[in-house]
C-alpha cells in the first residue's frame, strides 16, 4: 500500500524502526504493507510522541491523534492534536467573568474549567486561543484571541469557535472570520446568544488561472455564490451542484490545475479523497467530472 504520512507538528517520523527523516506539511512516502504491522513514531520537540501499529484494524479504526484520508488504493496518514510533553497542570489565567469563575489552564492541551450554578463544565480548546482574555457577550462568555476567538454560554456549551477578528463585543458579536483559502474568503458574521443572525460573504481576490477549480470548489463548500464561475449552459443547474457533490467537508489540490480533490467524512478521523475535473473554456467552468 502506497502510504503518505503527513504531521500537524514538524517531527522525525520512524516507521518499523526504521528512520524516515523529518515529517510536516511536507509529506514522507512509502510502501507499507498492514500485514506487517509495523510500530510507527513520530515525535516533535515540546509535544508527546504520537505512537501507532500500521495494521489492518488501524486503517479501519485509527486512535486519537491520527486522521486517514483515503483515495482509491493509496492512504495519508495525518498526525495531529498532539499533546504537550509536560503532564503537569500549568494555570494560565484565573478570573470572574459573567458571574462565572474561569480557569484557563494546560495540562497537554488547553482546556478552560468554567464554574457557576449550572455546575462545573470542562471545555478543550485549541492551542492558538492560548493567549485568550475573557469577556461578557451575549449573555455568555467570550474568549478573545489575537487570531481567533470562542463563544460559549453559561453551561459551557459552544455557541462560536473560528479564526478570525472581533469588531464588537456586548449583547451582540461581531467578527471577521477567516476562511483561509485560495481566495481569501472572510465573512462578516454577527450572534446574539447562541444564534447567527447574519452572514455576508467577501472575497479578497479574484482566482489565477492556475487556481480557478480549486477556487470553484472552496465557494461550493462555504456556501457562496458559483455562478459567476459557470458557463451560460451551467448556470440554471447551480442549484444541483450540492447534490451532484454531496457533502463534502474540505478541498485540496492536485498537481494538475484542473483536478481537485474533495474530502468526505466517512466515520470518526477517517475520510475519503474524491477527485473531480473541471474543464474551463473562456474562462468558465463548462464540465465537472468524477475522475
Amino acid at each position: 500500500m502506497h502510504v503518505c504520512f503527513l504531521s500537524e507538528k514538524r517531527g522525525a517520523l520512524t516507521v518499523g524502526g526504521a528512520y524516515f527523516g523529518v515529517v510536516d506539511g511536507f509529506e514522507r512516502t512509502a510502501e507499507v504493507d498492514p500485514a506487517d504491522a509495523l510500530y510507527c513514531e513520530c515525535a516533535a520537540i515540546g509535544y508527546a510522541p504520537v505512537r501507532f501499529r500500521f495494521d489492518e484494524e488501524f486503517l479501519f479504526s485509527p486512535p486519537p491523534h491520527v486522521k486517514l484520508y483515503f483515495s482509491g488504493k493509496d492512504v495519508a496518514v495525518y498526525l495531529c492534536d498532539y499533546l504537550r510533553d509536560d503532564p503537569s497542570l500549568r494555570v494560565l489565567r484565573q478570573e470572574r467573568v459573567a458571574g462565572s469563575l474561569l480557569t484557563l489552564c494546560m495540562q497537554g492541551r488547553l482546556t478552560l474549567n468554567l464554574e457557576n450554578e449550572t455546575g462545573f463544565h470542562l471545555i478543550p480548546l485549541p492551542e492558538k486561543l492560548e493567549d485568550c482574555k475573557p469577556y461578557p457577550c451575549c449573555g455568555g462568555v467570550l474568549l478573545e484571541g489575537q487570531t481567533s476567538f470562542a463563544l460559549l454560554s453559561r453551561d459551557g456549551e459552544l455557541w462560536a469557535q473560528a479564526d478570525g477578528k472581533v469588531l464588537e463585543k456586548g449583547e451582540t458579536l461581531k467578527a471577521e472570520v477567516s476562511f483561509h483559502d485560495s481566495t481569501g474568503h472572510t465573512a462578516l458574521c454577527e450572534w446574539r446568544g447562541g444564534s447567527l443572525l447574519s452572514c455576508t460573504l467577501r472575497t479578497a481576490r479574484a482566482p489565477t488561472e492556475a487556481t480557478y477549480a480549486l477556487a470553484f470548489f472552496e465557494s461550493a463548500l462555504i456556501g457562496a455564490d458559483v455562478t459567476p464561475y459557470l458557463c451560460d449552459a451551467l448556470k440554471p443547474k447551480a442549484d444541483l451542484l450540492k447534490g451532484f457533490l454531496g457533502d463534502f467537508v474540505h478541498v485540496v489540490l492536485r498537481e494538475d490545475p484542473r483536478l481537485v480533490g474533495l474530502v468526505y467524512a466517512r466515520r470518526e478521523r477517517v475520510y475519503e479523497v474524491r477527485t473531480f475535473r473541471v474543464d474551463v473554456k473562456d474562462g468558465k467552468v463548462e464540465n465537472i467530472t468524477e475522475a
